[in-house]
């Protein structure tokens, strides 16, 4: 993961010229909204951070995960294709939504902090009217998406809202507001096997918080980006109450990540009787625990650039998994 690394001495440089321009400092290099898209979109395409895809990601992995084990649970059925493109659209409206009631909540702290001052609402570049406007927008298109899934996904999908609206307040309120932001992200895990199979069993509910550790681990990384800053403005996170033990911490949420969706490959798996199915599927979660490892292993806690370079790295941790569950669905 190369694109758009940082390093501490250039931060303000940039800080300050993307404000200028109307690109947002940790916006990923030639993107395609600052190339391609329309001038008048672009704070509102940046406002919904269609410009940073990696997060983008963190929502649609758990939703794969979800849709592909329930399949290779129960069978592929005709529906799943459009649940594998409703997940995927869904996903991209409400991390939009979820990221513009993120910075409306935030615009006074982004202002403060040297990374996101750049972003839409603090550097004016969208007001706050207009902001409410485009977020009801892409929440209004994204539940009429989830009115196609069936009742159980539908009020599991309704329930992630009030989700979304406490995150922004958690570091206000908590030292964890990572532990917050993966009961947000995780939560298509839910969806996408209710969207299937019409229930929630033990299985969905292993994967799902083994995807909540997963998000403690990558977003405690990258939290150490701000980490500076935050303390000086007095909010929360989890680096900040890791500090210098940081690393500990990781390897403890790597090991109850790969705990957690061992037993929730196990649980959707194993009752299909193939015993290479289910290899195949622990391969996978067992690859994003050596994935993990290694991202460990690299990282500088202490260099912002090193920090942003291994969070990116996180698309390639959860496909592993999303891949090896395909593959089950393809032989069962």
């Amino acid at each position: 993961m190369t694109d758009n690394q940082q390093t501490p001495a250039n931060n303000a440089t940039q800080a300050t010229s993307a404000t200028d321009t109307g690109r947002v400092a940790d916006a990923t290099d030639g993107n395609w909204v600052d190339r391609f898209s329309p001038a008048s979109a672009q704070p509102y395409l940046r406002l919904s951070r269609a410009d940073r895809p990696v997060g983008f990601w963190t929502l649609i992995i758990p939703s794969w995960w979800g849709l592909f084990a329930a399949a290779a649970a129960t069978g592929w059925r005709g529906f799943d294709w459009w649940i594998l493109i409703a997940v995927v659209l869904g996903a991209m409206l409400m991390r939009g939504a979820g990221c513009t009631w993120n910075d409306l909540t935030d615009r006074e702290i982004d202002a403060r902090v040297e990374r996101t001052r750049s972003r839409p609402l603090p550097s004016g570049q969208v007001t706050v009217k207009n902001a409410m406007i485009w977020m009801g927008i892409q929440v209004l298109l994204a539940f009429l998406i989830l009115l196609t899934f069936n009742s159980t996904a539908i009020w599991l999908g309704v329930a992630s809202v009030l989700l979304v609206a406490i995150y922004p307040f958690g570091k206000r309120f908590t030292w964890w507001p990572q532990f917050i932001l993966g009961l947000n992200l995780n939560w298509g895990v839910l969806v996408a096997w209710a969207a299937h199979t019409g229930d929630i069993t033990l299985a969905p509910l292993f994967l799902y918080f083994g995807g909540v550790a997963w998000t403690i681990f990558y977003d405690t990384i990258y939290a150490h980006q701000d980490i500076e800053d935050d303390t000086l403005i007095g909010v929360k996170s989890t680096a900040r109450l890791f500090g210098r033990e940081t690393p500990s911490w990781l390897r403890l949420f790597m090991m109850v990540t790969v705990l957690m969706m061992t037993v929730g490959v196990i649980l959707a798996l194993g009752p299909t009787g193939n015993p290479l199915a289910l290899a195949i599927g622990l391969v996978g979660v067992w690859g994003m625990g050596l994935h993990m490892s290694w991202l460990m292993a690299t990282l500088d806690i202490d260099s912002p650039e090193s920090c942003l370079t291994r969070f990116r790295a996180l698309t390639q941790t959860g496909m592993i998994l999303v891949v090896a569950l395909a593959v089950t669905v393809l032989i069962l």
